[in-house]
């Protein structure tokens, strides 16, 4: 009898333990399978912390391999392009976390893997003291020559190459540099609108007369115009209700088709596109060149801000379409949409990272280029294209021409309710061996043909060397 009491008490015992293990097993499947993704990314995860410590972290390289940042023999990191690479690179302090691609690609430059980071300390038996080097697709003489054309004005600068989406030039000015960023944390951090804020895919602007290359794209593909059609541009614009569009400077264009329209940059023409589009065919257009998308990946960029479509009067209509009323965009966004006019009507989602190298070289991470958004017909955006060229050969933007080089482009003096207009410029190049796509914005710069169109030659320039 005792022995049976024995057995049982011991069997129960056992009965116990095993619940107390399988519940245990369940809870850490629960965390490795459903939670591990939220654990591992966590900012309170002690574990990473210190496993950080015993890893020297990777280095940041541009195309060419040339490094933008690596770890010096006592741990810091260093930034050999300083204020040039700052947005492209960000930052890495132990009290002021990461930002760029410090942030974005910290466990790639840990050498950490996502199934590793799962692991929690079993994967501490495979991790090496050397984190993982990040190739990206920066070339530096383009980003030096962009960063030197902006010349400490606050501004930015984006290029991408059209046939893959490669980010290769990506500046905001004014810039900080990385180097001493922790010793200067106080003072940087403390201004909103200052070096930290990374203009090209958090700046909001009004994207003025650099949309009318779209707005001229929904005109022919809606039907509301032809190339043969020709508009009187007197040099102001009745939009009814006492209000009135004025051309730039006071100009007038006279008998002016859709060409020529854009070749000048006639806001008569195409407020008057935008009151014929009204909202449901300009909110249609907007989706199409992907204005209401995010882009994902290592690109995180804010959202546009739309015209409240729906409810728009025709003055707010015409006034989407020179680039003003309520709409906000990134000067990211617009090099996309230059690229959609020069990749015949095809976006490729801009990448930043190529590669992610092992010490050992092994690639473990190498980027494939991908379509985004098809925003338009080939024919279309060829269409379109050319009017493009026309604005450098023989209209506002000029200065952006180089010899032997077909450039298209679009300037832009958006009106800025805080001080002085904002210049822009947009287009393409076509290189030997590649072309490209790109966006300037100088705030507060005035004319985009004098001030942002010489900055795209200079970029180019140095792409052609």
């Amino acid at each position: 009898m005792a022995d049976w009491k024995l057995k049982r008490q011991i069997l129960q015992g056992a009965v116990c333990l095993l619940l107390i293990v399988a519940v245990l097993v369940v809870y850490v499947g629960y965390l490795t399978v459903w939670k591990g993704d939220e654990l591992a990314h966590n900012p309170l995860n002690m574990r990473q912390a210190a496993a950080r410590a015993d890893i020297r972290r990777g280095s940041i390289l541009d195309a060419q391999g040339r490094a933008l940042a690596q770890t010096r023999s006592d741990g810091s990191r260093s930034y050999p392009f300083g204020a040039v690479m700052a947005q492209v690179t960000g930052y890495n302090g132990e009290n002021i976390g990461g930002a760029g691609l410090e942030g974005h690609a910290n466990r790639a430059l840990l050498g950490l893997t996502d199934d590793m980071t799962r692991l929690g300390p079993l994967a501490q038996l495979f991790q090496t003291e050397q984190g993982n080097d990040v190739k990206t697709t920066i070339e530096s003489d383009a980003q030096q020559a962009a960063f030197d054309g902006l010349d400490g004005r606050k501004g930015a600068v984006v290029v991408l190459d059209v046939d893959t989406g490669a980010v290769l030039a990506m500046v905001s000015s004014p810039s900080y540099d990385p180097n001493n960023i922790e010793a200067n944390w106080d003072n940087l951090s403390k201004v909103a609108d200052g070096p930290l804020l990374n203009r090209t895919v958090q700046g909001m602007y009004p994207p003025g007369s650099t949309i009318k290359p779209m707005i001229a794209d929904a005109a022919l593909t809606e039907s509301v115009t032809t190339e043969q059609e020709e508009f009187s541009c007197s040099g102001v614009l009745d939009v009814g209700g006492g209000h009135s569009i004025r051309e730039s400077h006071g100009e007038v264009h006279g008998q002016v088709n859709l060409r020529k329209a854009l070749t000048e940059s006639c806001n008569v023409t195409f407020g008057t596109l935008g009151m014929r589009l009204k909202d449901d065919k300009l909110k249609s257009t907007f989706k199409r060149f992907g204005f209401d998308q995010s882009i994902g990946g290592d690109i995180v960029m804010t959202n546009s801000h739309l015209p409240a479509f729906g409810t728009l009067g025709n003055g707010d209509q015409a006034q989407t379409a020179i680039g003003q009323s309520t709409l906000l965009v990134t000067p990211m966004h617009m090099a996309l949409l230059a690229a959609a006019f020069a990749h015949e009507g095809t976006i490729m989602k801009p990448y930043l990272v190529q590669q992610v190298v092992t010490p050992s070289g092994l690639i473990v991470q190498d980027t494939r280029p991908e379509k985004w958004l098809t925003a338009t017909t080939a024919a279309m955006a060829t269409k379109i294209d050319s009017f493009m060229e026309d604005v450098v050969t023989k209209g506002t933007g000029r200065a952006a021409q180089v010899s032997g080089v077909r450039v298209t482009g679009k300037t832009g003096t958006a009106e800025n309710a805080h001080g002085e207009d904002h210049a822009w410029f947009i287009g393409s190049a076509q290189l030997r061996n590649r072309k490209i796509a790109f966006a300037i914005i100088v705030e507060n710069g005035g004319g985009g043909g004098t001030v942002a169109a010489p900055i795209a030659r200079k970029i180019i320039l140095s792409l052609q060397n």
